[in-house]
């Protein structure tokens, strides 16, 4: 093996030779099934991968059966939203397994439930496990059994440790770990908008209801941004009485109001289609003035109400709904089922990462937190230095 890559120890439990230990015989061969499964998220491919896989593909003979998790078998893992799409994982899954062993079967298939296809499939004999998964691998032959199937070889494979993970990641090398390391990072190109000036540069903050946006807001101020908060800003700006309420109903009619009579911000963003939903800022509010070069607009509805098309950058922050349902609860005191509703009526995660640059979540402690947008920031300002002279 070339130096750089990392070795790993296949184990062996048959349901043939429950005794098989390859520590204690060296000389033991690899076992070979004709038809072999495994099942994963495969999430951007890694080593591990690559070794879990690559041992696969030298247990089957016909064919391997690979189920890719979808659906809401990724709801609990550590952010789903960062997660690639089922087609684009089973793409490179395919590709990397083709590359491997080109003679082999491959089933590619989505796994909406634990189990798929491995409790139905007569012809599988072997399934590859890791210490993590051998449970689930038990519980699969117990629903075989059930199904009137044999049982089926668990071969285990152990997980590798990561010796660079991080305080808040796991132990193992995962791809929660490297979802988690995307955090405060590039996702998509910005915005290229010859009408948008290139000063000052303007991030538009946007996130759910106890995501954490307003944190980020803070840290960000305390780096050097000059943050806007448009939400307090405009609520003051379109009640009725205030100094832009009359102008603005005269303009696009009173279709734009509530039943309260105050503006609708969301049929407002579409009539405006990506006008400044704010009045001119005065120079005394002006960013260039106070010695700044980057502007973050904190919106709660940038997107909803198309205001993305007058920033740079979209960064979003995403917290899961569980948690954002215990903090809207401490802070609001809602009820869970009231809470529930309110982030319901939202927005989702997924809406918004899908047209975000850069993506923040405040899950973890502060200071996990605080590095994100530290790195969040120190990126940014790479992408607003002028490239040196040839």
């Amino acid at each position: 093996c070339p130096p750089s890559l990392p070795a790993m120890l296949l184990g062996e439990d048959t349901a043939g030779d429950p005794d098989g230990d390859p520590e204690q015989d060296p000389d033991a061969t690899l076992p070979e099934f004709l038809d072999v499964a495994v099942g994963g998220t495969f999430d951007r491919l890694h080593g591990a991968h690559r070794l879990l896989l690559s041992a696969c593909c030298l247990l089957a003979r016909r064919r391997l059966l690979a189920g890719v998790a979808d659906g809401d078998l990724l709801r609990h893992k550590v952010l789903p939203e960062l997660i690639e799409p089922y087609e684009l994982r089973a793409a490179k899954l395919r590709e990397f397994l083709e590359d491997v062993k080109p003679s082999l079967c491959y089933d590619i298939v989505p796994l909406a439930d634990p189990f798929g296809p491995s409790i139905t499939d007569p012809d599988l004999q072997c399934l590859v496990v890791s210490e993590e998964t051998r449970r689930g691998g038990e519980a699969v032959n117990k629903k075989r059994l059930e199904n009137g199937l044999p049982e089926l070889a668990l071969h285990e494979i152990q997980l590798m440790k990561d010796p660079d993970h991080s305080q808040n990641e796991e132990e193992k090398i995962s791809s929660s770990s490297l979802r988690q390391r995307l955090l405060g990072t590039l996702l998509q190109p910005p915005r290229q908008d010859l009408a948008l000036p290139l000063r000052p540069y303007v991030i538009g903050l946007t996130g759910g209801t106890g995501s954490g946006k307003t944190s980020i807001a803070r840290i960000l101020g305390d780096l050097g941004a000059f943050v806007i908060d448009a939400d307090k800003l405009g609520h003051a700006v379109y009640v009725p009485g205030g100094p832009a309420y009359e102008p603005v109903v005269a303009a696009f009619g009173a279709e734009i109001l509530n039943t309260d009579g105050t503006i609708n911000r969301k049929v407002l963003g579409a009539k405006v289609e990506g006008s400044s939903p704010l009045p001119r800022l005065g120079t005394e509010e002006c960013p260039w003035s106070a010695g700044k070069a980057v502007c973050v607009l904190d919106a709660a509805v940038l997107l909803e109400a198309g205001w993305q098309d007058m920033v740079h950058e979209v960064w979003t922050a995403i917290i899961p709904e569980d948690e954002a349902v215990r903090r809207i609860v401490a802070r609001d005191g809602l009820s869970e089922e009231a809470a529930r509703r309110r982030l319901q009526s939202q927005m989702t995660n997924r809406q918004r990462v899908e047209q975000s640059q850069v993506v923040l979540c405040t899950l973890w402690e502060p200071d996990i937190t605080r590095q994100q947008v530290q790195k969040a920031w120190d990126l940014l300002q790479q992408r607003l230095s002028p490239e040196p002279s040839p």
